[in-house]
């Protein structure tokens, strides 16, 4: 069975013309969604891919209506791939069932892994540059070491609970005992 999958970004667009394509390029049935691409949750699309069994294929108008990156993409395919459903993308010219669609879609998975590693590099190189320079990494504590020392002569008073304490800071409980813990500990 041939499953398609249509998306568009905005409430304002329409799926007619991917809907048009897809059923064209025999398409027996078609999920449509109108949501932004960025959204890890979609639902149309968990529901199509939960469908598809094996021997389907999946098809798409274009690569970028499937995933939000490269490396989702291939994640996707990936998977739809162990599970021994084809995949194909209309614009792209795309189709995992043959052997020249699976070198293609091997490099585009090469690719988003090396992409991946780059990323990992460049942010150790920046942090360990930080850290040269006497920069440390992470949040800012919620707390300043005077607000803490306050908190500390606030809870000093046994007629005040550690959750007033945290209330009037403007902070979690945990926020606070962690606080305190840090006190203690410099």
């Amino acid at each position: 069975m041939i499953i398609g999958y249509a998306r568009v970004s905005t409430q304002d667009q329409n799926t007619d013309f991917q809907v048009d394509a897809l059923e064209k390029a025999g398409a027996e049935q078609v999920f449509k969604e109108q949501m932004t691409g960025k959204l890890k949750e979609r639902p149309e699309l968990n529901q199509c891919l939960r469908m598809l069994r094996r021997g389907d294929t999946l098809i798409v108008w274009k690569l970028d209506r499937l995933a939000r990156s490269l490396k989702d993409l291939v994640e996707i395919v990936q998977d739809l791939n162990d599970r021994e459903i084809g995949f194909r993308s209309l614009t792209e010219a795309i189709d995992t069932t043959s052997s020249g669609g699976r070198l293609v879609f091997h490099i585009f998975g090469a690719l988003a892994e090396f992409e991946h590693d780059l990323i990992r590099e460049r942010t150790k190189a920046g942090l360990q540059a930080a850290r040269a320079r006497g920069r440390k990494g992470g949040r800012k504590p919620s707390m300043s070491m005077a607000d803490i020392r306050k908190a500390t002569a606030m809870l000093s008073d046994p007629l005040i609970t550690k959750k007033e304490v945290a209330e009037f800071f403007r902070v979690s409980r945990t926020t606070l005992n962690s606080s305190l813990s840090r006190l203690q500990s410099s």
